[in-house]
């Protein structure tokens, strides 16, 4: 009879998901624990180096333009070489940068130009990362159990990234600010070693030769325009993604002018949404055989839409903190749910261009919606982008309703042909 620990294994990381999805959820779980812990850090460390909002705002930037500037070419690197062996290269080169860091801030050589380079430097390698892990799970697991498998990635991301290890971070930076990041560089390192550990094929079927790299860009956005369902789930994200970003752009004002909570409980608002995920995780799987994938699409922007709704109109920090954790079960299960669905529609040679467009998407959504947000909120109030959250989601749901039916069977059938 298997012990306690097997049976937690068990279910955690069901047996048929397979060895090598075991191996690459530990390399995930040793990363996203560095990388937790660096969350919290690595603001406190900017925060050290200077007071000028300006520069402090480039930290930010220094973390999102990679991802705009390099995400397409780092899909043309994930479709052409193996992938397990990018995110472990990926992973090394991280580990390397950060001993840097690390010996910097020891020496005390350390300045918010050596900071925001490193941010920079760290976020095109994430861009790189991301662009190769994304596409390794199609490969390991069968497609039945891709649902789950997302559900377990991206479930360790979220519990280790943004509940656990943050709070660790900060207790760290405070007994000394080169810990934290000692601490992500071992994470690093150990990741990369786990990911060796994955045994199948995580090459896509690429011919030889060389590279075209604008050629191969086209390729991949080619195949995504004409591929309807595909183009508007694209679509979608971008969208959802503007209304998301203008709203949550002033959540931390809106915490504490709306609903008159301190700095404690604007984490709260953080920890919610986790606590929420962290349902969502556990949830998963039986909302997947129980209800339809469509369903579940419509049903979480419909959430998603009223959760602007609420927070337009609640004062009560207990009301927004409830709705908080249901907004983070949503956007965790639609999030799985979206990424099963590309998983199963897009070819894998195409697996990690289409992959970046769609990170794209995700990234320019927030970019493009933060600023508007900001406007709103000092023109007309700080409740002003959650109302424009609201309008421009529930016209964005009444349009798309149709449309999800098409997109959760998109591969169930033949693709469009590319055309050109």
């Amino acid at each position: 009879m298997p012990g306690p620990v097997t049976r937690i294994v068990e279910l955690v990381v069901p047996a048929r998901l397979g060895r090598s999805f075991r191996w690459l959820l530990a390399a995930s779980i040793a990363t996203n624990i560095g990388d937790g812990i660096a969350i919290a850090a690595g603001p406190l460390l900017v925060a050290s180096q200077t007071r000028d909002p300006f520069l402090v705002s480039l930290a930010l930037l220094s973390e999102y333009l990679p991802h705009l500037v390099f995400g397409l070419f780092a899909g043309v690197v994930a479709d052409r070489h193996d992938r397990r062996r990018i995110v472990a290269g990926v992973n090394v080169f991280r580990a390397i940068v950060l001993v840097v860091l690390t010996a910097m801030i020891v020496t005390g050589f350390v300045n918010i130009a050596f900071v925001l380079a490193t941010l920079f430097v760290l976020g095109t390698a994430e861009t790189f990362a991301d662009a190769a892990s994304s596409t390794l799970i199609p490969s390991l697991v069968q497609r039945d159990d891709l649902g789950v498998a997302n559900a377990r990635q991206n479930g360790a991301i979220l519990l280790l990234n943004q509940l656990a290890m943050p709070p660790i971070g900060a207790f760290l930076f405070a007994i000394g600010m080169a810990f934290p990041f000692g601490v992500n560089a071992v994470g690093f390192g150990l990741g990369a070693v786990l990911v060796s550990g994955v045994v199948a094929s995580t090459r896509a079927d690429r011919p030889e030769g060389p590279s075209h790299v604008r050629r191969e860009i086209a390729e991949g956005i080619r195949w995504l325009v004409h591929h309807p369902p595909m183009r508007t789930l694209a679509l979608t994200i971008l969208l959802f993604n503007v209304t998301y970003g203008a709203a949550w752009s002033v959540l931390v004002l809106y915490a504490g002018q709306r609903l008159g909570m301190d700095a404690v409980g604007c984490g709260l608002v953080t920890a919610a949404i986790a606590v929420g995920g962290i349902i969502g995780t556990v949830s998963y799987g039986r909302l997947e055989r129980r209800f339809a994938l469509a369903d579940i699409m419509r049903v979480g922007l419909l959430i998603e839409t009223f959760t602007h709704l609420i927070l337009a109109l609640t004062t009560s920090p207990q009301i927004a903190l409830g709705t908080l954790v249901v907004f983070g079960a949503h956007a965790f299960v639609w999030g799985t749910t979206s990424t099963v669905v590309r998983q199963r529609a897009v070819p894998d040679a195409l697996m990690g261009r289409v992959g970046s467009v769609y990170r794209i998407a995700i990234m320019g959504g927030i970019v493009i919606g933060t600023p508007i947000g900001g406007l709103l909120a000092r023109t007309f109030g700080i409740t002003a982008p959650f109302w424009f959250g609201f309008v421009g989601s529930a016209l964005l749901v009444a349009i798309l309703w149709r449309e999800f039916a098409k997109i959760v069977v998109a591969g169930d059938r033949e693709p469009e042909p590319v055309i050109g």
